[in-house]
């Protein structure tokens, strides 16, 4: 077994598109438009996906749907990183919102930071 996806429901497709492919450094893999359902599909990855055995985030957007609420379950995606301070100094440039600076996890040495996507999603920066 693996995991396949993470579904997030966006509230604005090329938004969150941009985010995750231009600040994040993702790869578009594949979309779906399903017009008569009122769903649009975007997945998104690193590398090519499932193909070579990364899991895929899925943004979903519910035509019409500008607005969720986030509820308090959910907690953060996390992605690995060489350097943490390097991909926070590029997300900043490039627009992103670092939520949690680097810098050493509470009561660890491990690097971590946080950024938000345009719909506040967390995810969590890890230097490996």
């Amino acid at each position: 077994m693996m995991i396949l996806h993470t579904m997030l429901r966006v509230s604005n497709m090329a938004r969150s598109v941009d985010f995750y492919t231009n600040i994040l450094g993702m790869n578009l893999l594949r979309t779906t438009e399903r017009p008569a359902q009122k769903y649009s599909l975007a997945f998104v990855g690193f590398g090519k996906g499932n193909a070579d055995g990364q899991s895929e985030i899925e943004l979903t957007y519910n035509h019409g749907v500008d607005v969720y609420e986030m509820g308090t379950a959910y907690g953060h995606i996390a992605i690995q990183v060489p350097d943490v301070y390097a991909a926070c100094d590029r997300i900043k440039k490039a627009g992103g919102n670092v939520t949690r600076q680097a810098g050493p996890v509470m009561g660890g040495d491990t690097i971590i930071a946080f950024v938000a996507d345009p719909d506040g999603y967390k995810i969590e920066l890890i230097q490996r």
